[in-house]
């Protein structure tokens, strides 16, 4: 079962698509973080998901929130991902070691390989205030994440 809501979000830290290490913890007590999994880079879902929040950044991004998406994928295959499809907000791998991230957030489908679609609105003090899991093929509705954010 994934992390329930009331529960202590677990902290990572890993390298976005540039390289640069990013954790959970550089946001504690400054902003609320929408903590996206997500299968693949470049897979018709994932893109379609990917480019909707960047459509929608200023909502997902701003003083109050951060978006942070994550994927098995490695930082290089990320960064052209995040390049091709102009997302301006932080890409991070969970590559190495491979899904254990998404397996401290139990998203990981170990017969897949990757991570299903799971998504944690975590608050300023670390704890999970709201989270869905979509199956593999299933694109998740981003209006529930600001219904979900103007909640907290």
């Amino acid at each position: 079962m994934p992390i329930v809501v009331g529960t202590k979000a677990p902290d990572f830290q890993l390298k976005n698509q540039h390289g640069e290490a990013v954790g959970l913890a550089d946001f504690r007590g400054r902003k609320n973080v929408v903590l996206m999994f997500y299968p693949f880079a470049f897979t018709g879902v994932c893109t379609g998901e990917l480019c909707a929040l960047r459509d929608q950044l200023p909502q997902f991004v701003n003083d109050d929130v951060q978006l942070l998406a994550v994927s098995n994928d490695s930082p290089f295959a990320l960064r052209v991902f995040s390049e091709q499809e102009q997302l301006g907000y932080p890409l991070l791998s969970d590559f190495w070691p491979h899904g254990q991230v998404s397996r401290a957030y139990d998203v990981f489908d170990e017969e897949k390989g990757c991570a299903v679609r799971g998504t944690f609105i975590i608050d300023k003090e670390g704890v999970v205030r709201w989270t869905v899991v979509n199956g593999l093929p299933d694109a998740r509705d981003l209006q529930e994440y600001v219904r979900a954010l103007e909640a907290l």
